[in-house]
């Protein structure tokens, strides 16, 4: 892989995603266009839309991310285009925000906080506070698509930026601590609904069940339908529900297909084992039972794919791993190197500087192949905090 040195920042690449200014627009060759086209779509959606959250505040829960993950040029962007500055402050909120009661805007706010950092800590009881202050479910379901959008984004630009050797502005974590320190994910058990909940990661199959209540396939309308017709049947309680934020949905179907689907660039069975790192490192089961087992399927090397899913991580008080060096301890140098680099940056605040830059290199990648496998990490770091924070998995139940 070739890395260019060039003199933009990653404030100038962001620009050049989400706006197509010409200013850092060569950074961009290695993206597949229709990658960056539905990138712009879901911001669009997202931010440009309407909402049932005034703008405003959308972009300071988006800022609020940034600043948790550690993007500058996020934090900036978003600050400029009218974040309300109420939601960025230290201190509790003390009046109503646009229309939003003060206990409303608290609510999402600590829930953004959580997104942003440990969304495998998210229980059906954070839910339910959102529901208690006031927050509706599609509501909820939209606070969930941004934070996860902007931990895609972030990712997007961070592992642009290293790959063409541009700079990385940081930017402070706020001074709170998170409202969910010292809980520990829940694994095993039994769900809401009485199903048993896995206790370790696997590759058998699973299913999903959400904690807010999600349309029926009579309920649709025809444009919700078509958010995720590119994906999934209607009989689909996960994009059933995720058709409560239609556009933003059916520019994430699109963008899915846009990065897994190719048969070019990264092989695919790398694609899935990025995809499969990034959810253990953002400690998703269900996630990684479907795309180590692509990842297994592709590659035909299930015991490699088990050895990922078997490491064992140590995590703090905030459910953080530190040392990721076992997820790929048992790994060939590819692989090894593919699953460090896609770990690295799903932390939840990315580490992608020159030395990650050079790892990909070491690997012989072309830059168009490293630009796949940052695409394929970052998207994780989306779909991971969906499922994470809308519902659990469970196994399936037995059929005669």
């Amino acid at each position: 892989m070739s890395v260019a040195t060039t003199a933009l920042d990653a404030h100038q690449i962001l620009a050049a995603v989400l706006t197509d200014t010409a200013e850092g627009r060569e950074v961009l060759t290695a993206l597949r266009p229709e990658v960056l086209e539905r990138t712009r779509e879901a911001y669009d959606a997202l931010y440009r839309g309407d909402q049932p959250l005034p703008s405003p505040v959308r972009h300071a829960l988006a800022a609020l991310t940034a600043e948790w993950q550690g993007s500058g040029a996020l934090a900036d962007w978003h600050r400029s285009q009218g974040a309300d500055a109420r939601l960025l402050a230290a201190d509790p909120i003390a009046e109503p925000v646009h229309g939003l009661a003060v206990e409303t805007v608290q609510a999402l706010r600590d829930h953004v906080d959580l997104l942003s950092v440990s969304p495998a800590l998210t229980t059906a009881a954070d839910q339910d506070r959102l529901a208690a202050a006031g927050v509706a479910v599609p509501t909820a379901v939209l606070v969930s698509q941004l934070v996860s959008f902007e931990s895609y984004l972030q990712r997007l630009v961070a592992g642009l930026a290293a790959l063409h050797g541009a700079s990385h502005p940081s930017a402070d974590a706020p001074a709170r601590v998170l409202r969910t320190r010292g809980r520990r994910a829940e694994h095993g058990g039994t769900t809401g609904t009485g199903r048993t909940r896995p206790a370790h990661f696997t590759r058998e199959v699973l299913q999903w069940e959400p904690w807010v209540a999600v349309p029926t396939e009579e309920e649709l309308t025809e444009v919700q339908r078509a958010s995720f017709a590119s994906k999934a049947s209607t009989n689909s309680v996960y994009f059933r529900m995720l058709s409560l934020t239609p556009g933003i949905t059916a520019a994430r179907s699109a963008l899915d297909n846009a990065i897994f689907l190719p048969r070019d660039g990264l092989p695919k069975a790398e694609r899935e084992l990025a995809a499969a790192a990034t959810s253990r490192v953002n400690d998703c089961i269900y996630c990684a039972s479907v795309h180590a087992r692509k990842a297994a399927g592709f590659a035909k090397r299930p015991d490699d794919v088990d050895a990922l899913l078997a490491a064992p991580l140590e995590r703090d008080e905030d459910w953080i791993a530190a040392d990721l060096a076992p997820l790929g301890a048992r790994q060939d140098p590819r692989w090894a190197g593919v699953i460090s680099a896609a770990a690295e940056l799903s932390r939840p605040r990315p580490l992608a500087d020159d030395a990650w830059a050079q790892s990909l290199t070491a690997l012989e990648l072309t830059v168009e192949e490293a630009t796949d496998l940052v695409t394929a990490a970052a998207f994780f770091a989306w779909a991971n905090r969906l499922m994470l924070s809308l519902g659990e998995p469970s196994f399936p139940d037995e059929t005669a």
